[in-house]
Protein backbone atom coordinates (compact mmCIF):
# COMPACT_ATOMS: atom_id res chain seq x y z
CA UNK A 1 0.00 0.00 0.00
CA UNK A 2 1.10 3.36 -0.84
CA UNK A 3 0.67 6.03 2.00
CA UNK A 4 -2.18 8.37 1.56
CA UNK A 5 -0.79 11.65 -0.12
CA UNK A 6 -2.41 14.58 1.62
CA UNK A 7 -3.08 17.77 -0.85
CA UNK A 8 -0.90 20.64 -1.02
CA UNK A 9 -2.04 23.98 -0.27
CA UNK A 10 -0.88 26.57 -2.10
CA UNK A 11 1.20 29.45 -0.13
CA UNK A 12 -1.15 31.87 1.16
CA UNK A 13 -0.84 34.83 -0.91
CA UNK A 14 -1.12 38.86 0.04
CA UNK A 15 -4.75 40.10 -0.85
CA UNK A 16 -4.76 43.17 -2.32
CA UNK A 17 -8.82 44.37 -1.22
CA UNK A 18 -9.76 45.36 -4.84
CA UNK A 19 -13.34 43.70 -4.34
CA UNK A 20 -13.42 45.56 -0.88
CA UNK A 21 -12.75 48.88 -2.96
CA UNK A 22 -15.25 47.93 -5.74
CA UNK A 23 -18.02 47.27 -3.04
CA UNK A 24 -17.16 50.55 -1.93
CA UNK A 25 -17.92 52.60 -4.71
CA UNK A 26 -20.46 50.95 -5.88
CA UNK A 27 -22.35 51.76 -2.39
CA UNK A 28 -21.28 55.22 -2.50
CA UNK A 29 -22.94 55.54 -6.05
CA UNK A 30 -26.25 54.05 -4.74
CA UNK A 31 -26.60 56.06 -1.69
CA UNK A 32 -26.30 59.04 -3.84
CA UNK A 33 -28.68 57.59 -6.76
CA UNK A 34 -31.39 57.37 -3.20
CA UNK A 35 -30.71 60.45 -1.96
CA UNK A 36 -31.76 62.23 -5.88
CA UNK A 37 -34.40 60.02 -5.19
CA UNK A 38 -35.88 61.06 -2.49
CA UNK A 39 -35.05 64.97 -3.37
CA UNK A 40 -36.81 64.21 -6.49
CA UNK A 41 -40.21 63.27 -4.38
CA UNK A 42 -39.77 65.86 -2.55
CA UNK A 43 -40.00 68.07 -5.47
CA UNK A 44 -42.46 66.78 -6.69
CA UNK A 45 -44.62 67.38 -3.07
CA UNK A 46 -43.30 70.91 -3.24
CA UNK A 47 -44.94 71.67 -6.88
CA UNK A 48 -48.15 70.21 -6.06
CA UNK A 49 -48.57 72.37 -2.57
CA UNK A 50 -47.71 75.28 -4.67
CA UNK A 51 -50.42 74.74 -7.57
CA UNK A 52 -52.21 73.80 -4.85
CA UNK A 53 -51.79 77.46 -3.32
CA UNK A 54 -52.24 78.42 -6.35
CA UNK A 55 -55.41 77.42 -7.52
CA UNK A 56 -56.48 78.46 -3.96
CA UNK A 57 -55.47 82.16 -4.46
CA UNK A 58 -57.71 81.87 -7.70
CA UNK A 59 -60.70 81.02 -5.92
CA UNK A 60 -60.23 83.79 -3.69
CA UNK A 61 -59.96 86.00 -6.76
CA UNK A 62 -63.09 85.25 -7.84
CA UNK A 63 -64.62 86.16 -4.67
CA UNK A 64 -63.40 89.79 -5.50
CA UNK A 65 -64.51 89.62 -8.87
CA UNK A 66 -68.03 88.79 -7.70
CA UNK A 67 -67.66 92.37 -5.22
CA UNK A 68 -66.74 94.53 -8.24
CA UNK A 69 -69.88 93.01 -10.11
CA UNK A 70 -71.76 94.03 -7.09
CA UNK A 71 -70.63 97.47 -6.39
CA UNK A 72 -70.98 98.01 -9.81
CA UNK A 73 -74.74 97.00 -10.03
CA UNK A 74 -75.43 98.93 -6.61
CA UNK A 75 -73.54 102.06 -7.86
CA UNK A 76 -74.21 102.59 -11.70
CA UNK A 77 -76.07 105.60 -10.99
CA UNK A 78 -72.64 107.50 -9.85
CA UNK A 79 -69.36 104.86 -12.40
CA UNK A 80 -68.86 108.20 -14.17
CA UNK A 81 -66.68 109.32 -11.31
CA UNK A 82 -64.17 108.05 -10.01
CA UNK A 83 -64.14 106.22 -6.36
CA UNK A 84 -60.59 105.33 -5.20
CA UNK A 85 -61.22 104.68 -1.94
CA UNK A 86 -63.48 101.63 -3.70
CA UNK A 87 -60.56 101.14 -6.28
CA UNK A 88 -63.13 101.91 -9.16
CA UNK A 89 -61.68 104.23 -12.03
CA UNK A 90 -64.10 105.85 -14.61
CA UNK A 91 -61.87 105.57 -17.42
CA UNK A 92 -58.81 102.76 -18.59
CA UNK A 93 -56.27 105.15 -17.73
CA UNK A 94 -52.69 104.27 -18.37
CA UNK A 95 -51.89 102.40 -15.46
CA UNK A 96 -53.37 98.99 -16.55
CA UNK A 97 -50.36 96.59 -16.09
CA UNK A 98 -51.09 94.92 -12.84
CA UNK A 99 -47.46 93.68 -11.98
CA UNK A 100 -46.67 97.76 -11.75
CA UNK A 101 -50.01 99.05 -10.55
CA UNK A 102 -49.58 100.57 -7.09
CA UNK A 103 -52.13 98.21 -5.40
CA UNK A 104 -51.01 99.23 -1.86
CA UNK A 105 -52.63 102.58 -2.27
CA UNK A 106 -54.98 102.59 -5.41
CA UNK A 107 -56.65 99.68 -5.01
CA UNK A 108 -59.56 98.17 -2.41
CA UNK A 109 -58.54 95.69 -0.28
CA UNK A 110 -61.81 93.10 0.23
CA UNK A 111 -60.04 90.05 1.91
CA UNK A 112 -57.30 89.82 4.45
CA UNK A 113 -57.97 85.84 6.07
CA UNK A 114 -54.05 85.63 6.83
CA UNK A 115 -54.87 83.62 9.95
CA UNK A 116 -57.41 81.65 7.84
CA UNK A 117 -56.58 80.64 4.51
CA UNK A 118 -53.53 83.06 4.18
CA UNK A 119 -54.79 85.23 1.24
CA UNK A 120 -55.43 88.60 0.91
CA UNK A 121 -57.18 90.16 -2.00
CA UNK A 122 -57.42 93.46 -3.50
CA UNK A 123 -59.40 94.50 -6.68
CA UNK A 124 -59.68 97.39 -9.11
CA UNK A 125 -62.11 98.45 -11.63
CA UNK A 126 -61.88 100.32 -14.85
CA UNK A 127 -64.84 101.57 -16.63
CA UNK A 128 -63.70 101.08 -20.04
CA UNK A 129 -63.98 105.07 -21.23
CA UNK A 130 -61.59 107.14 -22.65
CA UNK A 131 -62.15 110.09 -20.60
CA UNK A 132 -62.27 110.10 -16.91
CA UNK A 133 -65.17 111.87 -14.91
CA UNK A 134 -67.59 111.98 -17.95
CA UNK A 135 -70.49 110.15 -18.77
CA UNK A 136 -70.42 107.46 -21.07
CA UNK A 137 -73.31 109.18 -23.44
CA UNK A 138 -71.62 112.57 -23.14
CA UNK A 139 -70.08 114.31 -25.92
CA UNK A 140 -66.78 113.53 -26.74
CA UNK A 141 -66.63 110.39 -24.95
CA UNK A 142 -65.34 107.32 -26.24
CA UNK A 143 -66.65 104.18 -24.28
CA UNK A 144 -66.31 100.12 -25.38
CA UNK A 145 -70.36 99.32 -24.89
CA UNK A 146 -72.17 95.74 -25.32
CA UNK A 147 -74.88 95.44 -28.17
CA UNK A 148 -77.83 97.01 -27.04
CA UNK A 149 -81.55 95.92 -28.55
CA UNK A 150 -83.48 98.77 -30.34
CA UNK A 151 -87.25 99.31 -30.63
CA UNK A 152 -87.34 97.33 -34.09
CA UNK A 153 -85.63 94.06 -32.81
CA UNK A 154 -82.21 94.63 -34.50
CA UNK A 155 -79.26 94.06 -32.65
CA UNK A 156 -76.09 95.89 -33.24
CA UNK A 157 -72.99 96.72 -31.54
CA UNK A 158 -71.70 100.66 -30.39
CA UNK A 159 -68.11 100.46 -30.13
CA UNK A 160 -65.51 102.87 -30.56
CA UNK A 161 -67.41 105.63 -29.99
CA UNK A 162 -71.24 105.28 -31.42
CA UNK A 163 -73.85 103.40 -29.76
CA UNK A 164 -77.35 102.61 -31.72
CA UNK A 165 -79.54 106.19 -31.63
CA UNK A 166 -81.87 105.91 -29.02
CA UNK A 167 -79.95 103.48 -26.73
CA UNK A 168 -78.18 104.15 -23.84
CA UNK A 169 -74.62 103.21 -23.56
CA UNK A 170 -73.59 100.68 -21.23
CA UNK A 171 -69.97 100.61 -21.04
CA UNK A 172 -67.83 97.23 -20.08
CA UNK A 173 -66.30 97.27 -16.91
CA UNK A 174 -62.52 95.79 -16.40
CA UNK A 175 -62.07 94.12 -12.75
CA UNK A 176 -58.75 93.04 -12.05
CA UNK A 177 -57.89 90.99 -8.55
CA UNK A 178 -54.73 90.29 -7.27
CA UNK A 179 -54.04 87.77 -4.66
CA UNK A 180 -51.13 87.13 -2.61
CA UNK A 181 -50.95 84.24 -0.59
CA UNK A 182 -48.66 81.62 1.44
CA UNK A 183 -45.18 80.98 -0.30
CA UNK A 184 -45.33 83.65 -2.15
CA UNK A 185 -47.96 82.67 -4.40
CA UNK A 186 -49.36 86.25 -6.17
CA UNK A 187 -52.30 85.11 -8.49
CA UNK A 188 -53.64 87.84 -10.88
CA UNK A 189 -57.60 87.30 -12.68
CA UNK A 190 -58.80 89.94 -14.95
CA UNK A 191 -62.59 89.59 -15.85
CA UNK A 192 -64.60 91.82 -18.37
CA UNK A 193 -67.90 92.57 -17.58
CA UNK A 194 -70.85 94.78 -18.51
Amino acid sequence: MKPAMLPRFAPARRQRGVVLFVALIVLIVMSLAGVALLRQMGAGTSIAGNVAFKENATSVADRGTEWARQWIQVNSAVTATDSTANGYYSSWGTKTDPTTFLWDTESKQLLDDQNQTGNRARIIIHRLCAVANLAANAPGQTCSDYPQTNAGNSTGGGGYPSVLPGSTPAPFYRVTTRVDGPRNTVSYTQVIMH
